[in-house]
């Protein structure tokens, strides 16, 4: 088809849901949007124009507005022509020029690498999406267009736009409830990434078509012929499943071909919901349910809006099927997903309500997500466990039901309550019974969360939470802890250092804080000390700044640096030698991370001579508190009760057992056991060890060291 032909069947079909005034501002778009593309080619050697064209065409499918199907048109020219913003908002108004900036990748920029890059785009992509939804539907446009006509693309960047497509837009189209194109980026992006599969499976299906075309239509005729004489109204229609979800079984379940049966499944499309429940008791006279693969999303709807009834059957010959039961508006909603908003805004359908509603939830937990996400990655990284809801529906203790992914766990479930509940939380209950915080929940549990005041996240709750928005509140609170802390570290730092240069900072003034902050070029007095803290600065150098600019300051020799064993996350004591007090220490301080304490003839510390690394003179308060960790060996004879009597002895000395490892050599009578001892100083140590001289069955015993 020519371009003048394209352009006015595009218009055409416009003026049927768009008023005059409106089809002009779009021609207008495409006249524009033509001339600032003239002379640029795709690779496939159209002319460039044909590609928004297309986007805007697809999305004129959806009915959208003139405003939105400007934008399509000019998506691509401030990212490939000279055409400003500014421009196109003096021209189309400030809504066309903001979708445009949404869409516009951020190619003006310079970034570490291409993941960073890839990273920021998405993330201006979603923050620009939850201020306003067209800007994703007009990227999903723009890359199904763009998967359609990858084949003129070359090899590695071919399986790059592949791999971005079925792990970030596809699922993107899920969550938003655009079916069809989920269902077609993902078969698209399966062709590319595994095309011999692909042709493969192809071949495989079209041939189990032509097999079984005459029980599909027998049970076809079947299920109509029953509808009609229980005396319900339905349009009924078989469908094939995609390759990419017969591929994703086979994967999955470790399946050949011919075990995945059911490539086949009706959907009934019946008036009212009334006649869904009605159809579904039809069906289960007529064929055999298969236990526990029945789904009411009726009931309780996905998280995207969609609702329907699934069940699977076995049918003649023992053929499973899976059968979908909706009204006609619950599958508008579920093939056009939030886009019905546009196609069908004369009607009050619930589901599309649902879907506005559902959505608008998720973008608003985008936003809050994107504040307290260090950068584009850790955004990216949050959000993309939110893209793939495969969903569990567990209760609260009121009733309430809550929609979950699927290996979600109490932590996600507390923070989903409120953010309060998730910091708070102690323990949690499952269907009334305790459970641990890692367990993963299943659909129908009634869940429970024990709070108490003085609680706060755990950083291993990190590795097991499922939920973006549980994943940014644990990290965005531990941040600002480690913030705190390393502050508190970072003030005694500088005062170290200032009392060398005889300045005491607890008599500086709020002005010559602030001038101080300035000076450093800071944001805050709190963010000055915490790079102090976290080696990003050096301590003398900003007491240097305290002096007349830094000018004829004595360099006095600083006294070390006090430790009491309470700075928080802001201290770290090295594992590889574990020093208690008593020790002789020093500190490593790398930048941007804790200090690390060090017994002061560590191997690891006498290393630490590198440009990123500074060495501080560090020692134990008077009054250091708590318990420290230290690993004693003990070569023990094998007898019977050894172990128990050893425990004992270190209990009764008032120590802890942290970890114990057992270990015996081939032919050997005596056990080397490494106790890992919670301890409060080297005194405290030498009594343990005394005591457990005394046991008989000790034969020697020693403090590991690196």
């Amino acid at each position: 088809m020519s371009a003048v032909s394209e352009i006015s069947e595009f218009t055409r079909h416009l003026g049927l849901y768009l008023p005059a005034q409106d089809v002009a501002l779009v021609e207008s778009a495409y006249a524009f949007s033509d001339s600032a593309h003239r002379g640029q080619f795709r690779n496939s050697g159209d002319p460039y124009i044909s590609h928004p064209l297309a986007v805007a065409s697809i999305l004129s499918q959806w009915r959208f507005d003139a405003e939105g199907l400007s934008a399509a048109l000019l998506h691509d020219v401030m990212e490939d022509t000279p055409v400003t913003k500014s421009e196109i908002e003096d021209r189309f108004g400030a809504a066309v020029a903001n979708l445009v900036d949404g869409v516009s990748k951020l190619d003006q920029l310079e970034f570490a690498s291409r993941e960073t890059a890839q990273a920021e785009n998405f993330r201006k992509m979603l923050l620009a999406m939850a201020q306003d939804l067209r800007v994703i539907l007009i990227k999903l446009a723009d890359r199904l267009h763009n998967m359609r006509t990858l084949d003129a693309v070359s090899g590695d960047r071919k399986k790059r736009i592949a791999t971005e497509t079925v792990e970030i837009y596809a699922p993107i189209a899920n969550r938003l409830g655009l079916n069809n194109v989920y269902q077609e980026l993902q078969d698209l992006a399966f062709r590319f990434l595994h095309p011999m599969r692909y042709r493969t499976l192809g071949k495989a299906v079209k041939a189990a078509r032509g097999n079984r075309r005459e029980v599909v239509g027998k049970m076809l005729d079947t299920i109509r012929t029953s509808l009609r004489a229980a005396g319900i109204t339905a349009t009924v229609s078989g469908r094939e499943k995609s390759l990419f979800s017969i591929y994703r079984k086979m994967t999955e379940k470790h399946l050949s071909f011919a075990q995945v049966l059911d490539i086949y499944g009706f959907r009934i499309l019946v008036d009212d919901v009334d006649g869904c429940y009605r159809a579904l008791g039809v069906l289960h006279r007529l064929y055999k349910p298969i236990p526990g693969k029945f789904k009411d999303y009726i009931a309780i709807p996905k998280a995207n809006g969609y609702q329907s009834l699934h069940t699977k059957l076995i049918g003649p010959y023992g053929t499973p099927l899976e059968v979908q039961i909706r009204t006609q508006a619950m599958h508008r909603t579920a093939e056009a997903g939030v886009a019905s908003h546009w196609l069908y805004k004369d009607a009050n359908h619930h589901g599309i309500a649902q879907a506005q509603r559902e959505t608008q939830g998720w973008l608003q937990s985008l936003l809050e997500i994107q504040t307290e996400s260090g950068d584009s990655a850790e955004f990216l990284e949050h959000i993309k466990g939110d893209l793939f809801p495969d969903e569990v529906y567990v209760f609260t203790p009121k009733g309430k039901i809550m929609s979950l992914p699927r290996t979600a766990t109490p932590i996600d479930f507390a923070y989903a309550v409120h953010t309060d509940v998730g910091h708070h939380c102690v323990a949690a209950k499952i269907n009334h019974e305790l459970a641990p915080l890692r367990t993963p929940l299943n659909n129908g549990d009634l869940v429970e969360i024990v709070t108490a005041p003085g609680a706060r996240p755990n950083p291993a709750w990190l590795k097991f939470v499922a939920t973006g928005k549980a994943r940014s509140r644990i990290r965005h609170y531990l941040k600002n802890l480690q913030q705190k802390e390393s502050a508190a570290l970072g003030e005694k730092m500088l005062a170290q250092a200032a009392a060398a240069l005889k300045i005491a900072i607890e008599d500086l003034t709020a002005p010559q804080w602030s001038a101080l902050v300035k000076q450093c070029g800071a944001k805050s007095k709190s963010d000055l000390l915490a790079d102090i803290g976290q080696g990003r600065r050096l301590a003398f150098a900003v007491a240097q700044a305290l002096t007349a600019e830094g000018k004829g300051a004595s360099r006095g020799k600083t006294g070390p640096l006090s430790l009491r064993g309470i700075e928080g996350v802001a201290v770290q004591y090295a594992k590889c030698c574990h020093p208690i007090p008593g020790d002789r220490i020093v500190g490593v301080l790398r930048r941007g991370q804790s200090l690390q304490v060090h017994i002061a003839d560590c191997p690891v510390a006498r290393k630490a001579t590198g440009e990123h690394e500074q060495i501080l003179d560090v020692e134990w308060s008077r009054d250091v508190t708590g318990d420290f960790p230290v690993n004693v060996r003990a070569f023990v004879s094998d007898q019977r009760g050894a172990l128990a009597h050893v425990a004992l002895e270190i209990a009764e000395a008032g120590a802890n057992i942290a970890n114990v490892s057992l270990e015996r050599a081939e032919g050997e009578r005596a056990v080397n056991m490494v106790f890992t001892l919670e301890v409060q100083e080297r005194d405290h140590l030498a009594r343990v060890m005394r005591a457990l001289r005394r046991v008989p069955e000790v034969l020697r015993i020693q403090r590991v060291r690196p």
